[in-house]
């Protein structure tokens, strides 16, 4: 078995204590990695999770790359971290990329898995089968980049790459992310609050070994072939503007999200598109570790000097969605983000809701610690922001628990614009305007969440009506699904997906690396077992069909803007589109997975468990 270092590390923190564990074959095949490998070990490490606290050493931290790192495959060199959340409560994990998920398997390790907490701050060094736990209470208190320089300077040697929380996480601020390599995050779910509850400043890899494939010759002229289609016309936008592109794509639809929500366009749109970045911020473009593409756009504020990549969610949720026009502002605000340790989409969706609330008079200025938080307010969004990653002050320690938990603590009628999704924060696409993206965000396994189906492509893209539902959008949303999980455990970047011809190449790409023979039909099957694996999880918390709702906003408040005016979600067309979803996955009508489907994907431990009768 090629690819696949076939072992991870378990680290017990509370003993200081390193084992090591094996995967085999049959384990490869059924989950193939990443998301599927984290699914697979969440749902056996807390057997029963609604009994466990997500910030207690009773959680456990995963971490997974995927058969693909540290190879020349395309856009591979990701990595994924996985817990039960402490933002949503329920199966919660984030991905990133760069060269850490590269030298974590030249070390020769495809996972590792914490558990415990620390009684000091620590820091996981691996370096090859050299594996240590070191004193990190030097670092603890510093930001992620100032994290990484001093890991490096400690170690001698700056070949080391560096996973860090930063003092959000310290504080277990249910946003925080986690940071590589400056400006690559595992951004959502609040995996960052997860490492600071056990103490974990930062883990650091330096790998020396070669990753074996198991076809070299026909791995290089798969992936020569594969990198000169991405230079094609699918990514073109990308390699030019980066994400920011859809700014103005997003803008005329009337899909981009606008002072919380409330609409679809946004009047500054142009100062703040991927054009005009392009023309006057942009430092430099780089590239994730073997990627051809190089959609990182690497913004320096002219005003402040601050440097951050920004992408179009970053953009979107801290600039529109906020009513700021000021890419100067902007790019601090993602600063502050990336140094200080929260995930942006989070951070600007819940500093979007609080203005609001102020405008509605909802929040006092008391409550706002006397910030006169209005949107278009640049100066309050940064100091909101930085409130929020070091838990200060009443309005600091209010959106450091979520817009979920905020609208609750707060009430007044302000949960019915609380923009998410089983308490994970709505991204940037707009509810009412893209309605098979939303009923994709509302039935995902992790809350709102754009990355796990893709469904907004089908009405960006006109091949369906944008503006309604039907039954038939369950089907693209449970074949998104499918596809994305096969990805997401692979692992690879979704600007490939349309890269690939079809899912039989997918599997072709994964047979030449690990020698483990796959069909198109097979790893897909793969990907709807690790799905429903990941659902199941979310049955043990509680989750049903009455989570798999969007917020009121979308049904409640018809859009004002002209090219949109009026749309809204019709209950029961979007009754009909989730039953549809439902019957497409093979699950009860309350959305419990049916224990015939269960065991048809294998998963017979869980259809006795989680599974229900027909």
């Amino acid at each position: 078995m090629k690819g696949y270092a076939g072992k991870y590390l378990m680290v017990d923190l509370t003993r200081s204590k390193t084992t090591v564990g094996k995967i085999d074959e049959a384990f490869a095949l059924s989950y193939i990695g990443g998301y599927g490998f984290g699914a697979r070990m969440l749902y056996d490490m807390l057997p029963n999770p609604a009994q466990v606290d997500p910030l207690s050493p009773e959680n456990v931290l995963i971490w997974w790359n995927g058969p693909l790192a540290g190879t020349i495959s395309t856009a591979g060199n990701k990595y994924a971290v996985f817990a039960k959340s402490p933002l949503t409560g329920i199966f919660g994990f984030g991905i990133s990329t760069g060269l850490f998920a590269s030298e974590f398997k030249s070390a020769g390790w495809d996972g590792v898995v914490f558990t415990g907490r620390s009684e000091k701050p620590v820091y996981l060094m691996v370096d090859d089968e050299n594996v240590e736990l070191k004193n990190a209470s030097s670092i603890w208190g510093r930001t992620t980049w100032e994290t990484e320089e001093m890991i490096k300077e400690e170690l001698g040697d700056e070949s080391f790459t560096v996973a860090s929380i930063g003092p959000a996480g310290e504080r277990m601020v249910k946003l925080a992310n986690i940071t590589n390599e400056r400006n690559r995050q595992v951004g959502r779910c609040g995996m960052g609050a997860v490492m600071g509850s056990k103490n974990l400043k930062a883990v650091t890899f330096r790998g020396t070994k070669d990753v074996e494939v198991a076809d070299v010759e026909g791995l290089v002229r798969f992936i020569s072939d594969l990198n000169e289609r991405c230079q094609g016309p699918a990514t073109e936008k990308y390699r030019v503007y980066g994400t920011p592109a859809n700014i103005l794509v997003h803008n005329k639809l009337g899909c981009l999200p606008s002072y919380n929500f409330q609409r679809g366009t946004f009047e500054y749109a142009e100062d703040v598109s991927g054009e005009t970045m392009s023309k006057t911020y942009v430092k430099k473009i780089v590239a994730c570790a073997g990627c051809p593409i190089a959609c990182d756009h690497v913004n320096q504020a002219r005003e402040s000097g601050s440097v951050s990549s920004v992408d179009y969610e970053s953009l979107a949720l801290l600039g529109p969605d906020c009513g700021i026009r000021s890419l100067d502002t902007i790019t601090k605000a993602i600063e502050i983000c990336d140094t200080l340790g929260v995930d942006t989409i989070s951070a600007g969706n819940v500093v979007g809701w609080a203005m609001e609330c102020f405008e509605k008079g909802l929040l006092s200025k008391d409550e706002t610690d006397g910030i006169e938080l209005r949107f278009g307010n640049g100066e309050a969004l940064l100091e909101a922001l930085r409130r929020i990653c070091f838990k200060e002050g009443k309005l600091g320690k209010l959106l450091s628990e979520g817009v979920r938990r905020a609208s609750q603590i707060v009430g007044k009628g302000s949960e019915r614009f609380a923009v998410h999704c089983k308490g994970l924060e709505w991204a940037a696409y707009e509810l009412r305007s893209l309605q098979t993206s939303t009923l994709g965000f509302a039935v995902s396994n992790r809350g709102a969440d754009y990355l796990r189906s893709g469904s907004y492509q089908v009405d960006v893209r006109g091949k369906v009506d944008r503006l309604r539902l039907d039954k038939s959008r369950g089907r693209i949303v449970y074949d998104g699904e499918n596809q994305y999980a096969v990805i997401d455990s692979l692992i690879i970047c979704k600007f490939t997906r349309g890269i690939f011809n079809s899912m039989d190449e997918i599997a072709k790409l994964y047979t030449l690396v690990t020698g483990l023979s796959m069909t198109g039909e097979q790893i897909v099957k793969a990907g709807e077992r690790i799905h429903n694996l990941a659902r199941c999880f979310n049955v043990k918390c509680g989750v049903s069909r009455k989570d798999d709702y969007p917020p009121p906003r979308a049904f409640e408040d018809p859009l004002p803007d002209d090219v949109v005016k009026g749309a809204v979600i019709k209950r029961s067309e979007y009754e009909e589109a989730l039953d549809g979803y439902y019957e497409c996955r093979g699950w009860s009508r309350d959305g419990i997975p049916l224990k015939k489907k269960l065991i048809e994907l294998g998963l017979v431990k869980e259809a006795e468990e989680v599974g229900v009768e027909a």
